[in-house]
């Protein structure tokens, strides 16, 4: 077991929630090549211990649950700029690799939408066109692998933030959700920090569970209880718990080896 994984499972414990495991951005994070087709196909550039606690991550959420693994889940950071768009993005990549089925990430950060840019694509049609115009939900989608991965980025009316939380609490964002869940095996949706936000509370009530993301040296304890006692009392599970942007105080290339 890896220290990366040790030190969120010590964190995972103090706050009283399963630990997942640690995934640590690093200078770069998509690189992407052009096919025959004229679409952009993105390869993972992060280096071995992380791609390695990525696939602990996924393994943990999706594979290792049986029959209860669940198919909806949110990821939600508790301060703003922590990665979570992130990890969301690498874990839907992941997930789509292991050909388990059909994988679609959703950009429900309407404030501050992250997922468009980091899969190199437009968001001028997406989850905000879904809830207020009529048609399949497949066609506000757009396809960022050539075989089953999915973006349903933010939307052309993002930027009327003040309408988020009645938007993301409707029952048309019900509705959409639940034909999520029909048209695709797995749907990953990224939601707004929990510490500034009640939007990821609206969404997680409609998921399978929620995997909570922390920001190490930067997310306060009691504010980490505080949004997790909100959570539970919402009855919203828990999935589990990512200590993000750890700094290593040896070399890492040591590091992995103690």
């Amino acid at each position: 077991m890896s220290k990366n994984f040790e030190l969120m499972q010590q964190a995972g414990i103090r706050l009283e929630m399963p630990a997942m495991g640690e995934p640590k951005p690093g200078p770069s994070v998509f690189s992407s090549k052009t096919n025959g087709n004229g679409k952009k196909v993105h390869f993972n550039t992060e280096d071995e211990i992380t791609r390695e606690e990525f696939f602990k991550l996924v393994q943990n959420i999706f594979l290792l649950r049986g029959e209860e693994s669940p198919r909806v889940v949110i990821f939600a950071g508790i301060d703003p700029g922590n990665g979570c768009s992130w990890i969301c993005a690498h874990v839907a990549e992941i997930l789509a690799s292991q050909k388990l089925g059909s994988v679609c990430i959703v950009d429900a950060n309407l404030r501050t939408p992250a997922l468009p840019e980091l899969f190199g694509v437009s968001n001028h049609y997406g989850l905000t066109d879904a809830l207020s115009r009529k048609g399949s939900i497949r066609n506000f989608t757009k396809m960022v692998r050539s075989d089953n991965l999915w973006l349903l980025s933010c939307g052309s009316l993002a930027a009327d933030a003040a309408d988020s939380p009645s938007m993301l609490n409707s029952e048309t964002m019900k509705e959409r959700v639940a034909e999520l869940r029909k048209e695709f095996d797995y749907v990953l949706i990224d939601s707004p920090p929990l510490n500034t936000y009640a939007d990821g509370v609206a969404v997680g009530q409609l998921a399978d569970g929620l995997v909570l993301v922390l920001e190490a040296n930067s997310t306060r304890r009691e504010v980490a209880v505080k949004v997790t006692e909100n959570l539970r009392s919402a009855q919203i599970k828990i999935l589990g718990a990512v200590l993000n942007k750890r700094t290593f105080p040896i070399p890492e290339s040591l590091y992995h080896l103690l």
